[in-house]
């Protein structure tokens, strides 16, 4: 891995986005190139590691859905549960596929079937967020014939933050990121799993969620190629007007920026725009 951009300063959170390759189907080496991503972050300094959509078994990967799925209390997150604990630092286990069936730790949309799930686990270990993928793809995509949608939008208190989480797809739906506002976030992370060509829509959308939300917006994306896709990569971190904190290439990489909940106020109070809303 490789760090291209990066914003540090004396105040604040250090966010870290772990931009790892990932393989298909490759489940033991891609959770390998993850803890070792938050390993590294630690030791970088981070407070906040965050990991992208479907990191261990591969997005693109349909057919290892169903033979790779976990339950919330499973190996994947297991592993990174202990490695937030290991180094002291807070993780965003980016997603993998649950098996809503064997989870009996937290409550499911369904009793049965595949979700896209993300984690959040605090420094200490306690899971402080499970966020399932409201919007499944279906543009020659199998997510929506093989996942069961997510119903919860709740946000957990992390390093100062009130935080919200939201999945790749996610970002085309503004309506949920309101939700979330409204429920006080101030940092929202987005694990992803975003293709070629679509660059356009990953940078734009992503942008426009920042400065509508007046919040910041991490967006996490893999690296790799699949058999009939290739995720760009370019994971970023927007501040509250907006602007590029710090972003990546399309190859494996480690972008860190300092983010601070005191900056969101600061936004918020001198541009009311969210106050100016008519419902």
């Amino acid at each position: 891995m490789n760090s291209p951009a990066q914003s540090t300063d004396d105040s604040g959170v250090t966010l870290a986005l772990a931009q790892i390759a990932i393989e298909s189907g490759d489940v033991d080496g891609n959770v390998e190139r993850a803890t070792t991503a938050v390993a590294r972050a630690a030791a970088a300094g981070a407070d906040l590691v965050a990991l992208p959509e479907l990191f261990n078994v591969g997005y693109f990967a349909f057919e290892e859905y169903a033979r790779h799925a976990e339950p919330i209390d499973g190996r994947t997150f297991g592993r990174l549960r202990d490695a937030a604990v290991d180094h002291d630092v807070a993780v965003l286990a980016g997603s993998i596929v649950e098996d809503l069936a064997a989870t009996d730790t937290v409550p499911t949309p369904a009793e049965s079937g595949l979700a896209n799930t993300a984690a959040l686990f605090g420094a200490d270990g306690t899971l402080e967020l499970v966020y399932r993928k409201h919007h499944l793809f279906g543009y020659e995509s199998a997510e929506s014939e093989l996942l069961v949608p997510g119903e919860r939008v709740d946000t957990a208190e992390v390093c100062g933050f009130t935080v919200g989480v939201t999945t790749c797809y996610d970002l085309r739906f503004p309506e949920l990121y309101r939700e979330l506002v409204d429920s006080g976030a101030q940092l929202l992370l987005i694990p992803s799993a975003w293709p070629y060509p679509r660059v356009d829509h990953w940078e734009t959308l992503s942008r426009a969620r920042a400065i509508e939300n007046q919040c910041y917006v991490a967006t996490i994306n893999g690296s790799g190629s699949f058999d009939d896709a290739e995720l760009l990569g370019r994971s970023t971190v927007y501040d509250p007007w907006g602007v590029r904190l710090a972003s990546s290439g399309d190859d494996p990489a480690l972008v860190t920026a300092t983010v601070d909940p005191a900056e969101v106020a600061d936004v918020r109070s001198s541009f009311p725009a969210l106050e100016d809303r008519r419902h």
